[in-house]
């Protein structure tokens, strides 16, 4: 299992985007989280923004595609988008998530 971490600039973009995911059988849930404030430099330059996190529950097999598929929806030239790999749970959850998530390969 991985936990595909993300960062989009409106709760709107997530929800589109975990929408995608969801149609898409790539993810078996997206939690998305309220507005908070990102601090970075970006080519140079002291930023700040409100942004929204979006954890997202996949198999390994698909993280790849879950990935690709962020980086295809985000109006950001490099989103932040972070695979997390899961070594324990709660054994029913994670059948859950292998279950809902359908392998492409």
């Amino acid at each position: 299992m991985k936990l595909i971490y993300s960062t989009h600039p409106t709760a709107d973009q997530a929800r589109q985007t975990a929408s995608a995911l969801l149609d898409a059988q790539l993810v078996a849930c997206c939690n998305i989280l309220p507005p908070m404030e990102s601090h970075y430099v970006w080519e140079g330059k002291r930023e700040r923004a409100n942004e929204c996190v979006m954890l997202s529950k996949t198999t390994a097999a698909e993280a790849a595609a879950v990935t690709e598929t962020i980086q295809t929806l985000h109006p950001n030239d490099c989103p932040a988008i972070l695979q997390i790999p899961i070594e324990g749970g709660n054994p029913a959850f994670l059948a859950w998530v292998e279950t809902m998530v359908k392998t492409t390969r």
